[in-house]
């Protein structure tokens, strides 16, 4: 099965409209993607978990179908959303200087893309 990583870094929604959209339709395809969200994209999740944000709907069927599997500590404590990030029960990854490494994933054999 082919694995895809969606790394999403930057903080406009626009963009990362498009991480969920490619999430879910490779997922729909039966290709492996997941998504990481670092950087300044950290500060999107306490604004998609407002149900009258665009992306809202799109970023819950993500959540609940367990597309995104790891979110920046370090960014998100730097951004000062660590806390709202935590009540969204996404899973916080320090695993490589406080970030999410990615090493880690080619190793499993995501190919990564990164937005």
């Amino acid at each position: 099965m082919k694995k895809v990583l969606l790394c999403s870094f930057r903080g406009e929604a626009m963009c990362f409209v498009h991480v969920l959209l490619n999430a879910l339709d490779m997922n729909k395809k039966g290709i492996d993607a997941k998504v990481v969200i670092e950087g300044e994209a950290v500060k999107l999740i306490p604004e998609m978990e407002k149900p009258e944000h665009f992306l809202n709907k799109l970023y819950l069927e993500s959540k609940n179908k367990g597309l995104i599997i790891a979110v920046c500590q370090a960014c998100s404590q730097k951004l000062g959303v660590f806390d709202a990030v935590l009540k969204t029960g996404l899973p916080i990854v320090n695993d490589m200087s406080g970030h999410v490494s990615l090493g880690k994933f080619i190793e499993e054999g995501f190919e990564i893309i990164t937005f």
